[in-house]
């Protein structure tokens, strides 16, 4: 599946999530705030790539960077026979796991 995500200015993105199989995305305009489980957050910004393995890892962040403008991009997923495309993850996981995300920029 392809899709064209637009994000409004400040928009959060969606809750921590995870793909059934692998993702890979290119911001078009704007920037990304993007953040997997174990890999600290960074800011994909117009022109750049992503991409997330899938699986059981947790997808933290993917809104917009950006305060003052829109951000658009494109991702193709690949989605595992039988498996939803995309499983929310709920509050009692992310605690169990909190031990494999990276630290927090606020953190540091």
């Amino acid at each position: 599946m392809t899709i064209l995500v637009e994000w409004p200015p400040g928009h959060p993105g969606l809750p921590p999530h995870r793909h059934s199989g692998p993702s890979f995305g290119y911001v078009m305009e704007g920037a990304l705030r993007f953040e997997l489980e174990g890999e600290p957050e960074r800011v994909v910004e117009a022109g750049g790539t992503f991409w997330e393995p899938g699986g059981d890892v947790i997808h933290y962040q993917d809104g917009n960077a950006l305060s003052d403008a829109p951000t658009k991009f494109v991702v193709t997923m690949l989605c595992a026979p039988g498996q939803p495309m995309l499983t929310l993850v709920d509050e009692e996981e992310l605690k169990e796991r909190a031990q494999l995300r990276a630290p927090r920029p606020s953190e540091d």
